[in-house]
Parts: structure tokens; C-alpha cells; sequence
């Protein structure tokens, strides 16, 4: 595994960057895209392992999808809710959004699939959603541990069967169980009625699941713990621009908290239906001045690069864990991250991944089972794990901008979202 050496910043810096496209957002316009009922044009497509995997999974569906790379561009058929192959072998590798949404399509079809993934996806929690999938009519046979990819699927239409139309699903556990259900509804000829049991019942990546559907011409009816999909809705084909990946944006703008430095993130604008964009009020917390500018969103930091620690409820935001608990040591006064349990069951264990690496550069934190503690500190030099997480090697990285002697293992797991993440960072950092 290759290892990054993070360069120290002697001054203070003025960050000028670019991100690439949202992955929540291109993964969902390729879902929906291949849903819709024709030719689909997405724009501003990010091209990372995520985003990939779920491309070469269309088209071992059969889809016909033509790639641009070099425009950000997309070119997707849309088959109007049918798979053009009713026979198939799709391998979603790491891709949890690709896992969940393409498990949906296929349980709601007419055909035999087998769903293969990284060793990394064999772990992610699955089991709600086969449940509810099971629930109306679809058939899973797991390969290896029940409940878990490797899997055989049957769709609940095989045969000229209908699926049911009401269906009941727990999702504290992911919230694309439900994005995968609402998004791939309208293949369902009598549409879909989704109970949420679970204490939770929205979140960011909900909100933004509906809105796109909506942008692409279906309606979600949200009452409460109830999500209805209208029968007869389908997919309009068009043009479609997908937004700047706001979770990268915030690695910059921490960086400016970190350094009381600048940083300015092109084409991010308060617009935008990303969750994340509530990192921007926490950065406010720190003492750090956000503005809307011409060209994008800017963070300046507070002076010197000093701020108190903040207590603050993560839940719909908690990609964001990983950054502010990388700033969090350089506060005067601890920082209190809650109500992110959840996280435990991403690429990583991110509380357990969070406590170890901090430990290891000897910051003193405390824990528990949804929460995290994290004490003002003198960070010591050392090599940080990454757990082939991209977030904690793209997160940690800032320490490295206040501390010599910080060292990214296995740094190129960012590829997942953002594959030149650390040549940007060095790049903007540097200029």
C-alpha cells in the first residue's frame, strides 16, 4: 500500500479548488437516468471507483451507456423500468449506493441475477432491504452469509408475478434501503406505499433521492413515516447537470479553519440539495466567515487558526465526522460529535477508525456507542490507518497541514470518491 507524506503549511494559505461531481447525486442520475424513457445526457459526472462500478454494472445489464470522461459526460438509454438482460452477473465492488439501488431494480424485474462485490461490501448491512424486497415477492439465495452480498436474485416479476405494492422497512441502519426503494417504485405497475418502522424516518440523502426523482418528473408523497410512490409515474429523459461534491468542498474549507487561512470552492453554492452543506454552520461556530462569491462558496478562517471546540448532532450530515474530528484536536476545548451510531457500518467501524488514529498521534478522546469526545491536544507525528476508508484518509490528511511528520497509509483508497484528491490538496495548499 502506497503512503502519502502530508506537507506542513508554513503560512497561511489561499485555497482556490475544484471538486469533482457528487457521487450521492451521479449514482443516483445513473440509477434514474436508466429508468427514465430514453436518451438521458448527465453532465458533470464524477469518475471515481463508485461511480464506475455502477456504469459497468448497466452494462452488463445491457444498457447502452456511452462515456466521456474527459467532458464529465454521460450518455445513458433509458429502457423505461424494464433491464434490457433478464439474465446477468453485475459486480457493484465497493459501491454501497450501487449495491442497495441495483439490488432494488433487480428484485422489482422479470429476471435472474447475481450480484457479486469487494470483500469491503461482503460486510455493509444488507438484511432490511432483502427483507422488505422478499416481503413483495422477490427471491434472494446468498452465496456465502445469509443476509450479506454474494447473491443470487429472482425478481418479483418473473414468471408474471406482480409485486406487492405496500411494503415495511427498519433504516437505522442505512437510509439507501429507502432511496433504493423509492427510486426504483415506479417499475411497480400499482406504484408503492413504504412504512418506515425505525425512529428514523428522513435524512439528507432521503431528501435529495426525492428531490432528483422529482427532477426527472415522478412525485414522492412524505407524510410522517409513510413515503408514497404514485402508480403510473415514470422517468422523463433530458439533460441533467449534476452538482459539485459538497463533501469534498469541506475538506478545503476545513483547511481553512485549520490554518486561519482562505479557501474558495468553485461552482458550490448555497443552492444545493447536498446535506453537507451544514458543515458550512459548524464552520460558522469555529469563528470562520462563509460567503457566497462569484465563483463559488468561500471559507475564511478564524485568526491564527484558533477556535473552541463545538458539541454538535451529526446525524444528517456524518460524512462530515471525519473532518471536523481531524480539526478537532487544535481546538481550545473538547469537541463533541453525536447521534452517529450508524456510521459504524460504513466503509469502516469510522468511530472505532476515528478513536485509533487519533490515540495513535496521541490525542485523548472518549466514546461511546453514538458518540465521540475528542480533547485538545499536541498531535505528535505518526502514520495513520485508513482502514481503505477514503474519508479517513482524505479527513486525516489536514492534520498534516498544522503538523510535520504526517504519514497517509494506503491514501489512494480516495479513488473511491475523488482520485486526484491529494494532488489537489498539495496543488490548492501550495499556490
Amino acid at each position: 500500500m502506497e503512503k502519502y507524506a502530508v506537507k506542513k503549511l508554513n503560512k497561511k494559505n489561499n485555497i482556490n479548488a475544484s471538486v469533482p461531481g457528487s457521487k450521492s447525486i451521479t449514482n443516483r442520475a445513473l440509477m434514474l437516468a436508466a429508468m427514465s424513457d430514453g436518451i438521458c445526457t448527465l453532465n458533470g459526472v464524477l469518475f471515481s471507483s463508485d461511480s464506475r462500478a455502477f456504469l459497468d454494472c448497466l452494462i452488463s445489464l445491457g444498457f447502452s451507456v456511452q462515456i466521456d470522461e474527459e467532458s464529465a459526460k454521460v450518455v445513458i438509454k433509458g429502457e423505461n423500468g424494464r433491464i434490457p438482460n433478464r439474465k446477468a452477473t453485475i459486480n457493484v465492488q465497493s459501491a454501497g449506493t450501487a449495491a442497495r439501488f441495483l439490488t432494488a431494480m433487480l428484485a422489482f424485474s422479470d429476471g435472474q441475477y447475481t450480484i457479486e462485490s469487494s470483500e469491503q461490501m461482503k460486510k455493509r448491512p444488507m438484511l432490511p432491504l432483502f427483507n422488505a424486497l422478499e416481503d413483495m415477492g422477490a427471491h434472494f439465495e446468498f452465496l456465502e452469509k445469509n443476509g450479506h452480498l454474494p447473491v443470487k436474485v429472482t425478481g418479483a416479476a418473473f414468471g408474471g408475478n406482480k409485486p406487492k405494492s405496500e411494503v415495511s422497512i427498519d433504516i437505522s441502519e442505512s437510509t439507501q434501503f429507502l432511496s433504493a426503494l423509492m427510486m426504483t417504485a415506479p417499475m411497480l405497475d400499482s406504484g408503492l406505499k413504504i412504512n418506515i418502522t425505525s425512529k428514523k424516518t428522513d435524512g439528507s440523502y432521503i431528501r435529495i433521492t426525492s428531490n432528483m426523482m422529482k427532477q426527472f418528473g415522478c412525485e414522492v408523497v412524505h407524510e410522517g413515516a409513510v413515503y408514497q410512490i404514485p402508480a403510473d409515474d415514470n422517468y422523463v429523459a433530458g439533460t441533467y447537470q449534476i452538482e459539485p461534491d459538497v463533501s469534498a468542498a469541506c475538506y478545503f474549507y476545513a483547511a481553512a479553519a485549520l490554518t486561519g487561512g482562505y479557501a474558495l470552492v468553485k461552482n458550490v453554492r448555497y443552492t444545493s440539495m447536498q446535506g453537507d452543506m451544514k458543515f458550512l454552520e459548524v464552520l460558522k461556530q469555529l469563528g470562520c466567515k462563509v460567503e457566497e462569491e462569484h465563483e463559488g462558496i468561500s471559507v475564511t478562517g478564524p485568526a491564527n487558526g484558533e477556535y473552541n471546540g463545538v458539541d454538535v448532532d451529526m446525524n444528517d450530515f456524518s460524512d462530515q465526522t471525519m473532518t471536523l474530528a481531524a480539526i478537532a484536536p487544535f481546538a481550545k476545548t473538547p469537541t463533541i460529535i453525536r447521534n452517529i451510531e450508524h456510521i459504524r457500518l460504513q466503509e469502516s467501524d469510522r468511530i472505532e477508525a476515528i478513536a485509533n488514529e487519533l490515540n495513535s498521534l496521541c490525542i485523548d478522546i472518549k466514546k461511546g456507542r453514538d458518540r465521540i469526545e475528542i480533547l485538545p491536544g499536541h498531535v505528535k507525528p505518526g502514520v495513520v490507518k485508513t482502514y481503505s476508508d477514503h474519508r479517513m484518509a482524505m479527513a486525516f490528511a489536514l492534520i498534516g497541514l498544522r503538523v510535520d511528520g504526517i504519514i497517509i497509509d494506503d491514501y489512494e483508497c480516495c479513488a473511491k470518491t475523488f482520485e486526484d484528491y491529494f494532488q489537489v490538496l498539495d496543488r490548492a495548499t501550495r499556490e
